[in-house]
């Protein structure tokens, strides 16, 4: 009885002593209002149109997206779906304030692209540093969905998810994307992610049609060197190898009666591209690039990526079960697809 109360007694000190001793403070919850009065008026409506022929018919097409205003010249970051194959842009502020913009340019790789508008007294939105970002924190998206009028709409929710992939079927694969559950629907593209200091973390991109509360946003440290490059006029460049091809997975190595279960399954090969110039055939597994192994279609982007076009390079690959090296020379992207469907 007497180690009992002991226990009991030393057990409530401990109690007590922690009650005492001081606390860390607490994270700030999000000021949503305060975050979204400084960003709000940033945030623009874009209305695309084109014209289409339909069996020699032209067909007006209309799309409609967001973007947010970065810098007092009338700079706009976007999603290069957003304005892709666009004749006409049409930017609208909180405002009402309405523009005609053109295109400085985009990069289909990374889906993001910049319009510019001539306009005085522009808001503008600060770009913050998505590389100090953790899972759990709150967020708010921005953006213009669904034809809904009356001006931009707010959700909030938190960041659920870091450095995802997104392979699209006929889309570039999309590398580094913050996850998130605040709600994006069609027309949000294009439109921030925000933190809780009311800095734009994020450029909204995508969302899961069969999922429930699963968004993506390209994250700004990916953002800020394609800014820069395009609005000093110069084109974004990258190496190419010239293939369509996709990772190859446990179920994408049953499904093709494939020997090894990992590396990148060639399914197109560009027409006098790199690949077709080294004898790449489709059906080929590449296992290795440059020197580096490669175990999937994201780690072979990465590789690529720390080439430069027309750098000669080895790539390891299997066909038919027999290992081999081939090495090109490597061409310059045009931003065409490199994710096949699955």
């Amino acid at each position: 009885m007497l180690t009992r109360i002991s226990l009991a007694a030393t057990a409530l000190l401990a109690v007590l002593a922690v009650a005492d001793a001081p606390t860390a403070a607490a994270p700030p919850l999000m000021d949503v209002p305060g975050v979204v009065a400084k960003v709000l008026p940033a945030v623009v409506s874009i209305t695309t149109r084109h014209i289409h022929r339909d069996a020699a018919q032209p067909v007006l097409r209309r799309g409609l997206g967001s973007g947010v205003i970065v810098d007092r010249a009338g700079y706009i970051v976007t999603n290069h779906h957003v304005i892709e194959d666009a004749e006409q842009i049409k930017v609208t502020l909180p405002d009402a304030r309405t523009f005609t913009a053109r295109l400085v340019g985009s990069d289909p790789i990374t889906d993001l692209a910049v319009i510019r508008i001539d306009g005085g007294k522009l808001p503008v939105a600060l770009l913050g540093d998505s590389r100090r970002i953790r899972v759990g924190e709150p967020v708010v998206a921005i953006g213009n969905p669904l034809w809904i009028e009356g001006g931009p709409t707010v959700t909030a929710g938190v960041i659920s998810g870091l450095d995802r992939i997104l392979e699209q079927p006929g889309l570039p694969m999309l590398h580094h994307l913050i996850q998130t559950d605040a709600a994006i629907n069609e027309g949000n593209s294009g439109g921030p992610l925000v933190d809780r200091a009311g800095r734009v973390i994020g450029i909204n991109t995508a969302i899961i049609q069969s999922a429930h509360g699963i968004g993506f946003a390209i994250p700004t440290h990916m953002v800020r060197p394609v800014l820069r490059e395009l609005m000093a006029g110069r084109p974004i460049v990258r190496p190419s190898l010239g293939i369509v091809a996709v990772s190859v997975t446990p179920q994408v190595a049953f499904a093709n009666d494939l020997r090894i279960e990992h590396g990148v399954l060639v399914t197109e090969i560009e027409a006098d591209g790199p690949a077709a110039a080294a004898d790449l055939h489709v059906g080929d597994i590449i296992t290795s690039f440059g020197g580096e192994p490669v175990a999937s279609l994201h780690a072979f982007h990465l590789a690529l990526w720390r080439k430069q076009p027309g750098e000669i390079v080895d790539v390891g690959l299997e066909r038919d079960g027999v290992a081999m090296t081939a090495r090109t020379a490597l061409g310059t992207d045009r931003g065409r697809p490199t994710s096949a469907a699955r």
